[in-house]
This record gives structure tokens, C-alpha cells and sequence, in this order.
């Protein structure tokens, strides 16, 4: 890491025991002191969901279990599959006396947890403090009143997971076994908890949107309240020292903006190959000059932008060589064993030669992003909203909810700044048949692209992955396409030069509001199953034991032979944007992976990488118009 970013990364205050995943969970708004929740908590199951009568809430627990890691996962120390209605967790607290040095009485403590799947209610010394739904977006409960420096409190979590509830699973079965291409449950505390202090009134998450064009960056500053005489300032860095420094008033808006401009001699842009990230200092000081808070940041120079079918990046076609990530681990589930195991799926990826990855029915934890913003890896961001599909007539049979707007939305506020995100994808899958009636599906799809579109106008936009595009206005079309043929995909993908692309349709009945001229790619293809232990009886495609796509390959051989066939086709396409290949590792069952589920090679990865750095038609294009 830059030396000039090397305090994202601060101790926790914890009293020197270790505790798995220690590192810092929030690097794009970094402050110095907190105390890391991660490690030994009280626990107990409640398949009934009865605990509360049961005086769960005021009592001890009967077992432990080891958070962040969900009781379905060996790591937790649990290791229990089956559906669990509800779970309790339950810790003693010292929140640290030195803490009062922020703010004498007006000191608040701040109870941060990254995700906990899926309502959760959370209770302090008997009191409620918070109540979240959603088992992918972010929470916080501020202690004021309840919890000072310097007291032991009780911190009691209740989890529910219905089983038969309509809500945003991702890739959770509903079902009691991993089969196909859905897996163990998370339930429960799944990233990192944790503690921090700050003033009454403090900066909130900076929003920082850059801007290419004009070599600057708008950099927001939401407020929890205003106080007279108060400023907010923004320092950017770089090795060689501040780069600039802009200040504005902190008492006339709750949201104060500055535009930061990086002088000519100064301006790096971020993009694959050299994701150059700029240090960012915001403070907010008093009418006396004396700092009330603070935060370290960090902030990438990169743009986005649509030109007709093409997408550039920093005004460049990037053919977006994608990979589709999962993030599961078998000994973890959802939650990275290590903070080394996210950079390692991140350099995995590139070994093969991949640019980037669709990060598939998951939110992943933000510091996958932190490490995609160092590395120069390409993400589209997507939420998990599959679970709510059959439950309805056909027609009628997707029935999101609004809490996945809801959940979106502080996804969106979380992930905004990080650079490496270069697309939003609210929906996926979303197989529904058209008809002439509005349905659930329609206003949902509508409200969640609006929604984006409202909180990031800065990055393009695909209303739903595959199947049903219900917004004429989406910025990207797409199609899902697992044909194992050569031969028969370029046929499938040949109607793109006529304006009459492949879209996926249900027994030839349409799912999708016409195609109109938008930037175009497959976004997921591929597939291709190889399990060289298995190979020799591995004719056909049982995908309840052993999920691939389409007629198996006999040997390495064939893979590598349709890998090359598959990809080629969409290389070569001038008016192709990108592809995402399914999948860079086995999960469970699926055994379609690039790498192993243990993230070891079965097959020669440098063969898949040969492939993937041919230069694709688009920037062919790109480079002879230059």
C-alpha cells in the first residue's frame, strides 16, 4: 500500500486478545479509535422463534459461538445447516474510559454491524437500540444515553431467518440441502461488529464522486447536525504531499459540498493496470480552528461513460473481461475466512486474466472493495435478491418487496465512492413472462433503477441481469446465454449487428420491454463443468450432485477448446461491450468453477489467460481512431 494510505488500516482498541478478522471493516471512512466486537459471544438457537417469551433477551445464553462467522459455517464453532428461525447472541462490553477525551458528555458510541441475515433487533442493557432489516446492507445504533466511556454494558442481537418468508436471499436454498446452483444458509451476524466513538454532531459517510472531465472531485459532506463558526475541509494527497485543500462553511448545510481540483501536474487517473488512488483527509473544526472529528479516505480519478453501444472507461474502450464471483468459502460460507482470502480471489481472477468481476447475489463486504480500488479489478455491484421467485401465478410470480429498495439504497450509500465500481445491477434473474398488466415486478424493477439512478447518476445502470429488462430507459441491456456450441452461440449472438440482440424468453414467450440501441453484453455465459477427478463417468449433466451447463467435456482439452470458442465469439463482436464468464471458482455442487471451491488449480490457468488477452474488436476500434 501507498504510504500516504497506509492509515486505513488502524489497531482496534481490544485489549491485545486475538480476534479473527481484526482489520479495519469501513476504509473509505477511517477513524482512529474503535474496538473490534469480532470473537467469542454467548449464543443459542431458537427454532421456534419463542426466545422473547422464553427470557432469552434477559438471561445467559447456553452455548458460544465465534462472530463474525454464521452458526451454519465450521468457523463459527457451530456448524449447524438445518433452517434456524431465530438466533441470540449476547456480550458483555467495556466501551473504553479514554474515549470521553472525544467529546466530554457528548460523547456518543456508535454500534456498528456490517450485516446480520436477516431482521435484527439489538438490545443494550434491556434497551432497544436498533431494529434492521436485511441480511446484505449495513446498520448502526448510537448509544447516547445508553452506554458512555467507561461502561460494561450487555449488547443482546436477535436474529430471524424465516424459512418461508418472502425476502432477499441471494443464493441461500429454501430447501435443506446445497443443490443446483443454491447453498448453505447464512444466518446471523456475518461481517464484522464493532464500536467507535464521536461527537454529537459528526460528518457522516463522505460521498465522493469524481470528475474526470474537469480534474476534480465533488466531495459531499453529510452532517448529523450543524454547530455556528464550524467548517468541514478536504485535503487530498498523494506521495508526494497535499495535492489540494478546499473549506466551507459546516453551519448553513446539512450537507456541505466542495469541489477539490487536481492541479495539471498532478492528475493520475485510476483504471486497470494503474489504480492510482488519491489520500483524502475530511475534518470538521470549530469556530476556534480545534478539530471536532475526522476521517481518512481515499478517492479514485475515473470516469465513466456511455458512446452509443460502447462503454468507456476513462474515455477509453476497456472490453470488460469479467469474471462471475460468489463469494463463498466452504469453511465460512459468506463471510471471507481473511481479509487475505479477498485479495486473494481478486489476484486469482487477474492470474486468468480477467479484468474484473460481477460480484453475483451477494453484497460483498466493503473490503473486497477497498482491495478492488488497490488493484485496478472492475466490479459491478449487485444485490441478492433472489428468494421471493414462485410465488405467484405465471405472470404474477416474482413478488419482491420494499425492503429491497430500502436495503439498496444503503448498499448504494456504502459502496458510492469506492472507484473500482464502475456499474450498478440492482436485480438479477428476475424471469417473469410479460404481459399488458403492471405487476409487483414492473414497479419494483422501476423503483430500484430509479433509485440508483436518483443516489448515482455518475455510473450506468442495468435494471435487471438477464431475463426481464422492464425499464425501456436502462442504461446496459444483457442476456444470460449457457449454450456449450460454438458454432450455435455465434448464431445466437449474430442478431446484435441488426439491432435484434439475443434476449432470454421463456418457451419463446417474452420476459423483456424491447431492446433500443443500449450498450449490449452477455453477462453470463460459459459455465463449462470440469472436475478431472470425475471426468471419466462424467457424461450428461446431473446438476442436483455435480452443476455444470450444457453436455460435459471429456477432458482438459475440451474445456480449453470451448472456453477459446465461446470467448472468441464475443471478442470479437465490435459492437460487445464485455462478458462475464461463469464462474471463477466451484461452489459446493457446482463444479463449473476456473479454480477449485478451495481456490486450488484444476486446469492450466494460463491458457484461459492466453485467451482472454486478445485484443477485443471494440478496442481494436478504439485504437485505430486514436
Amino acid at each position: 500500500m501507498a504510504d500516504h494510505l497506509t492509515h486505513l488500516d488502524p489497531p482496534s482498541a481490544h485489549p491485545g486478545t486475538a480476534v479473527p478478522r481484526p482489520e479495519y471493516p469501513r476504509p473509505q471512512v477511517v477513524r482512529e479509535r474503535w474496538l473490534n466486537l469480532n470473537g467469542t459471544w454467548q449464543f443459542e438457537l431458537d427454532r421456534g422463534d419463542s426466545g422473547l417469551e422464553r427470557g432469552l433477551r434477559d438471561r445467559g445464553l447456553a452455548g458460544t459461538i465465534t462472530v463474525p462467522f454464521a452458526p451454519e459455517s465450521e468457523l463459527s464453532g457451530i456448524g449447524d445447516t438445518d433452517f434456524l428461525e431465530a438466533v441470540w447472541y449476547r456480550r458483555e462490553v467495556t466501551v473504553p474510559a479514554e474515549w470521553a477525551a472525544v467529546a466530554g458528555d457528548d460523547t456518543h458510541v456508535l454500534l456498528h454491524f456490517g450485516a446480520v441475515d436477516h431482521d435484527t433487533t439489538v438490545w443494550v442493557d434491556g434497551t432497544e437500540v436498533v431494529r434492521h432489516r436485511g441480511g446484505f446492507s449495513p446498520f448502526t445504533a448510537d448509544l447516547h444515553g445508553v452506554a458512555a466511556p467507561g461502561d460494561t454494558v450487555t449488547v443482546v442481537v436477535r436474529a430471524r431467518d424465516p424459512r418461508e418468508a418472502r425476502q432477499a436471499r441471494g443464493k441461500q436454498a429454501t430447501w435443506y440441502a446445497n443443490t443446483h446452483c443454491q447453498y448453505t444458509r447464512t444466518t446471523g451476524i456475518w461481517q464484522t461488529v464493532w464500536l467507535e466513538p464521536v461527537p454529537g454532531a459528526h460528518l457522516r459517510r463522505p460521498r465522493v464522486t469524481p470528475h474526470v472531465a474537469s480534474s476534480a472531485f465533488d466531495v459531499v459532506l453529510p452532517l448529523t447536525a450543524n454547530r455556528p463558526g464550524h467548517t468541514v475541509i478536504a485535503t487530498l494527497t498523494d506521495a508526494d504531499g497535499v495535492v489540494a485543500s478546499e473549506t466551507a462553511r459546516a453551519d448553513v448545510d446539512l450537507a456541505p459540498a466542495l469541489r477539490v481540483v487536481v492541479p495539471e501536474g498532478r492528475v493520475r487517473l485510476w483504471g486497470p493496470g494503474d489504480p492510482h488512488l488519491y489520500g483524502l483527509r475530511v475534518e470538521l473544526r470549530d469556530g476556534d480552528g480545534a478539530l471536532v472529528d475526522a476521517v481518512d479516505s481515499y478517492a479514485g480519478l475515473r470516469s465513466v461513460a456511455i458512446d452509443g453501444q460502447a462503454v468507456r472507461i476513462n474515455g477509453r474502450a476497456v472490453f470488460q473481461r469479467l469474471v462471475l464471483d460468489q463469494g463463498y468459502w466452504p469453511e465460512s460460507l459468506m463471510t471471507a475466512p481473511s481479509d487475505a482470502a479477498l485479495v486473494r480471489d481478486i489476484e486469482l481472477g487477474m492470474q486468468a486474466g480477467f479484468n474484473g468481476a460481477r460480484l453475483h447475489q451477494k453484497v460483498f463486504e466493503e473490503r473486497f472493495l477497498f482491495h478492488a480500488d488497490r488493484l485496478g479489478y472492475l466490479v459491478w455491484g449487485e444485490f441478492g435478491d433472489w428468494g421471493v421467485s414462485g410465488q405467484g401465478t405465471v405472470g404474477h410470480n416474482q413478488q419482491p418487496t420494499a425492503s429491497f429498495t430500502t436495503q439498496w439504497l444503503e448498499v448504494l450509500e456504502r459502496d458510492h465512492s469506492h472507484p473500482s465500481i464502475i456499474g450498478w445491477c440492482p436485480l438479477n434473474e428476475t424471469h417473469q413472462d410479460l404481459h399488458d398488466r403492471m405487476t409487483v415486478l414492473d414497479d419494483v424493477t422501476r423503483g430500484m433503477f430509479l433509485a440508483t439512478k436518483l443516489a448515482d447518476p455518475s455510473r450506468p445502470v442495468i435494471d435487471a441481469s438477464g431475463y426481464a429488462h422492464r425499464v425501456l430507459e436502462t442504461d446496459v441491456w444483457d442476456s444470460h446465454s449457457y449454450e456449450q456450441d460454438p458454432a450455435a452461440f455465434a448464431r445466437q449472438m449474430a442478431g446484435l449487428a441488426d439491432g435484434a440482440p439475443y434476449e432470454n424468453r421463456r418457451d419463446d414467450v417474452a420476459m423483456s420491454l424491447p431492446y433500443r440501441g443500449q450498450p449490449y453484453f452477455v453477462s453470463e455465459y460459459g459455465g463449462i463443468w470440469w472436475n478431472p477427478e470425475a471426468a471419466a463417468a462424467a457424461a450428461g449433466n446431473d446438476t442436483a450432485e455435480s452443476w455444470g451447463y450444457g453436455q460435459r467435456v471429456p477432458d482438459e482439452e475440451g474445456f480449453h477448446a470451448r472456453f477459446r470458442g465461446l470467448t472468441d465469439v464475443l471478442l470479437g463482436d465490435p459492437l460487445m461491450f464485455g462478458y462475464c464468464y461463469t464462474q471463477l471458482t466451484d461452489v459446493f455442487q457446482e463444479q463449473n468453477g476456473v479454480y477449485r471451491f478451495d481456490r486450488s488449480e484444476k486446469l492450466d490457468v494460463a491458457r484461459v489467460r492466453e485467451v482472454q488477452q486478445q485484443v477485443a474488436a471494440v478496442e481494436e476500434a478504439d485504437r485505430a481512431a486514436v
